[in-house]
């Protein structure tokens, strides 16, 4: 175990004491941080020198920051911290949404809201004080809230991107209660029905040899119900890491629960490399199942290749995964920097695969969204679908279209804009 030296203190320690009380708003984000590495701060920025921002700036995060998915925190709580001079006005107006003021008129940016909650620490501002008395009161204002969203349909709306600690938290106890049920597929097999629609010649046959080969009854049967499968490609980039976090505990759920129609849940994450993680989802705890998951895929919030990860899932997975007409989600915000012509080779052979292909994008979110990415141009004429999936809400739509054949989302009218 590492032993620390007794470090000099000057007797007004400004720095030392704000290094501290940053560590504090970390650790309340969900940072790691203990006291160890606030004395490893302290002593790298007194080796490092405070006269250069960007310098102090990755001094303290390669003390503080140790996974990949804590840089968005950190760098909000840097900011909110260390670079705002309105920074205590900004949180304050974050946490109070509704009150206009010092709120700047646009949706908080990802993380902002879990590190102004770390460094608020549960304060809320003060309210107005009362007029005096003798005072002459305004006339008082009713507000009828009885069409106003309730907490959980504003949850339900929310980007997952703006969330707080709390609220991402609800979020996931909300998606474990979410099915995604999906409509039998017809067979050619058939099981005994007395009022099926067509006849059953061996039942009849075996039916007739008792009875000494004279036939009574002409039996009859229904074609046997068959589910599909369900294979789930998640991107797990830097661009998609909050998103894909929030789609696995949904798939979770899914793979879990018992008589949701499908057959098996197949499910791959990809960045750099294709990872499967079918295995890891069949443990029941889901923060377990989530946690083998991230250790098994190395490439967590890095970049993306999706081309050569759909043509690895092609080539060593297909046939493997994708028989009996296996419904295929890709989670993707289809921004690829490789060859475009071999990315959209790779779709179509994937969606020539599958029953159906559905891409979920998150980017669907604005607007203003058009395909402009060479990307998204080259995936898009492929798919059967192609629907938003950044909030609670839009994953129920997902659930809600995947048993219709006829849903195309936004296809169309975004291959108009082609």
């Amino acid at each position: 175990m590492a032993e620390y030296l007794p470090l000099e203190i000057p007797e007004t320690p400004r720095l030392a004491q704000n290094i501290t009380h940053f560590a504090r708003a970390l650790r309340k984000a969900g940072l790691p941080v203990g006291p160890g590495r606030v004395i490893d701060a302290v002593r790298a920025v007194e080796a490092a020198g405070f006269t250069s921002r960007t310098d102090f700036y990755w001094t303290l995060h390669a003390c503080f920051v140790s996974r990949p998915e804590h840089r968005v925190v950190f760098h909000q709580v840097f900011r909110l911290y260390w670079r705002d001079p309105r920074f205590l006005e900004h949180m304050m107006s974050m946490m109070l949404p509704a009150v206009r003021g010092v709120q700047e008129d646009r949706a908080a940016d990802a993380a902002e809201k879990r590190a102004a909650e770390a460094l608020l620490d549960g304060h809320a501002p003060d309210l107005p004080d009362p007029p005096p008395e003798g005072e002459e009161e305004e006339l008082p204002i009713e507000v009828d809230a009885s069409q106003t969203m309730s907490h959980e349909e504003r949850l339900r709306s929310l980007d997952f991107e703006q969330m707080s600690t709390a609220e991402v938290a609800e979020a996931k106890r909300m998606l474990a209660r979410m099915t995604l049920p999906v409509k039998p597929l017809p067979s050619r097999r058939g099981r005994p029905a007395p009022h099926g629609p067509r006849p059953d010649w061996r039942g009849t046959m075996r039916a007739a040899m008792r009875q000494g080969g004279e036939v009574q009854t002409l039996a009859r049967q229904a074609p046997r119900p068959r589910w599909p499968n369900l294979v789930v490609l998640c991107d797990i980039s830097g661009s998609m890491s909050q998103y894909s976090r929030m789609v696995l505990h949904f798939l979770h759920a899914v793979a879990n629960r018992k008589g949701a129609g499908w057959a098996k849940v197949h499910a791959f994450t990809f960045g750099t490399r294709l990872t499967n993680i079918t295995r890891h989802l069949a443990t029941r705890d889901v923060d377990r199942a989530l946690a083998a998951a991230g250790a098994e895929a190395q490439d967590w919030e890095g970049g993306t290749r999706i081309g050569a990860c759909l043509h690895a899932f092609n080539r060593d997975w297909s046939r493997r995964v994708m028989g009996q007409g296996a419904v295929v989600l890709l989670i993707t915000d289809g921004l690829d920097r490789d060859d475009a012509g071999a990315l959209g080779h790779e779709v179509e052979r994937l969606a020539l695969s599958s029953r159906r292909l559905m891409w979920i994008n998150p980017l669907l979110r604005w607007d203003g969204f058009a395909p402009k990415a060479t990307g998204i141009r080259a995936m898009l004429p492929h798919v059967d679908s192609f629907r938003a999936g950044h909030s609670i809400q839009s994953l129920a739509d997902l659930a809600d279209a995947i048993s219709r054949p006829d849903d195309a989302g936004e296809k169309a009218r975004l291959l108009d804009m082609m």
